[in-house]
C-alpha cells in the first residue's frame, strides 16, 4: 500500500500543478481579451486614426501589469462614420510567473477587440 502512494503522490501533486498553470493561463487570456476591448473602446471616441491609435495605446499601458509585457497595440478596421474600429493586442508571459516547473520559456496570448464608430460623427 504505501508503496503505491509513493508512486502516485508525486503523479498527483504535478496535475495539480498543471491545473493551477492552466488556470493561470486562463486568468491572463481574460486580461488580454479585457485590454483589447478597452483598448478599442477607447479608440473608438477619437476623431482621427492618429489620436485613436494613442488612445488605445493609452489603454493598454492603464491595464498592464508586470505579470506580462504587451507589444503596442495595432489599430485596424473602417476608421469613418457608421464603422468599426478593431484594436489587435497580443502580450508575453514568462512561464516563470506560472509556475515554478520549468514548462518553457514563455507564451503568447493575442487578442482582437471591436467597438462601432457612431454613425452620425466627424471623422478626420
Amino acid at each position: 500500500m504505501s508503496a503505491e502512494i509513493v508512486l502516485v503522490a508525486p503523479l498527483l501533486v504535478l496535475l495539480v500543478l498543471l491545473v493551477l498553470a492552466m488556470g493561470r493561463v486562463a486568468l491572463l487570456q481574460g486580461d488580454v481579451d479585457a485590454a483589447a476591448r478597452d483598448a478599442a473602446r477607447a479608440a473608438s471616441v477619437e476623431r482621427t486614426p492618429g489620436a485613436a491609435g494613442a488612445a488605445a495605446q493609452t489603454a493598454l499601458d492603464a491595464v498592464a501589469t508586470p505579470d506580462y509585457e504587451c507589444a503596442p497595440a495595432a489599430l485596424g478596421g473602417s476608421f469613418v462614420a457608421g464603422g468599426q474600429v478593431e484594436v489587435t493586442v497580443r502580450c508575453t508571459v514568462p512561464m516563470s510567473t506560472l509556475t515554478g516547473l520549468g514548462l518553457g520559456t514563455s507564451i503568447t496570448l493575442d487578442s482582437t477587440g471591436a467597438a462601432p464608430l457612431e454613425t452620425f460623427r466627424r471623422t478626420g
